[in-house]
């Protein structure tokens, strides 16, 4: 073969396989930089050059502000090198004691902090995590109460500065199985706080996902696409960073239950049936949390998965 031929056949074979990179039309597809401290640590720079590859062209960022610091950037670097990709932030997973009404004031000028550097990136969703679960022999019923009332608080404000805030759901947080996820979307104000569900701690924490996006479709801002099965492991679960995790602990079990799309027991295609209910125009984050054979093997299998699955029903 000469080199026109050669040419021209891996220009063929780049577009056939651009052509497979999830569309990011109505659903735009982002990751968490979360599965990074899983792993042994890589420049910034790395993880966006991963995502460019694979079609994901958006990152919820972990750890803020702290994650500036983990990888030695000023957020106009981090601008920059996304920008330079043409990659978005989408959004940074925020949370904090809202359930202590002493300390809500501070949470509130913590969330403007936040919005303020994600309005660098021309963000618009502040992904809210709820307090981890109270101690036994608290007054449950008045920290949910208060969590609800802050977050009532928080989605005036974020309104104010031109975001949307919701509730992300998760393992061993105050909102963690289908009736906490109820009650706190009954307690909060559908005008001001959103939602921003996770299908594998849905699943993981007893809810029916597909019941849970139909009845608060129309809260809807933002998602974490993430399958999942409960899994025993069989031995320890060594991380790539070097962390064990003891075979009969819970966070090995849980490290074992988290796969790549289409992998788990998550009805996605329901799910995305939903959205193209709803017409929904806005993110959803692959955010797994293992990665079996590394973080581009994975991200490649979750990206076929959407191609060839997910976007035939909702582009």
């Amino acid at each position: 073969m000469n080199r026109r031929a050669f040419l021209a056949a891996l220009s063929a074979s780049l577009a056939c396989s651009a052509s497979k990179l999830p569309a990011n039309k109505n659903v735009k597809w982002a990751v968490s930089a979360g599965l990074w401290s899983h792993f042994r640590p890589v420049p910034f720079t790395d993880i966006l050059d991963v995502m460019k590859d694979t079609g994901f062209i958006g990152i919820r960022l972990t750890g803020f502000p702290g994650i500036l610091k983990t990888y030695d950037m000023t957020a106009q670097q981090m601008e920059s090198e996304i920008s330079k990709r043409n990659l978005h932030v989408a959004t940074i997973s925020f949370g904090g004691p809202a359930n202590d009404p002493a300390q809500h004031d501070d949470f509130i000028e913590r969330a403007k902090e936040a919005m303020n550097f994600l309005k660098i990136f021309g963000a618009k969703h502040l992904v809210v995590f709820s307090p981890s679960r109270m101690p036994e022999g608290s007054d449950l019923e008045a920290g949910f109460k208060a969590m609800c009332d802050c977050y009532n608080r928080l989605g005036e404000v974020a309104g104010e500065m031109g975001f949307k805030a919701g509730l992300h759901n998760h393992l061993d947080q105050m909102v963690e199985g289908p009736e906490e996820v109820h009650k706190c979307m009954a307690m909060t104000d559908p005008k001001l706080f959103h939602f921003s569900p996770d299908t594998a701690h849905l699943h993981l924490g007893g809810s029916d996902v597909v019941q849970i996006y139909q009845r608060y479709k129309d809260r809807m801002m933002f998602m974490d696409y993430k399958d999942a099965k409960w899994t025993t492991p069989t031995e320890d679960v060594v991380l790539d960073n070097g962390r064990v995790h003891a075979k009969d602990s819970k966070s090995a079990k849980f490290f074992s239950s988290i796969y790549d799309l289409g992998d788990g027991e998550i009805d996605f295609p329901s799910c995305h049936k939903i959205l193209k209910e709803i017409n929904y125009q806005g993110w959803s984050c692959v955010d797994l949390d293992t990665a079996r054979k590394g973080p581009r093997y994975s991200y490649e299998r979750c990206g076929a998965y959407v191609t060839k699955v997910l976007e035939p029903i909702y582009l």
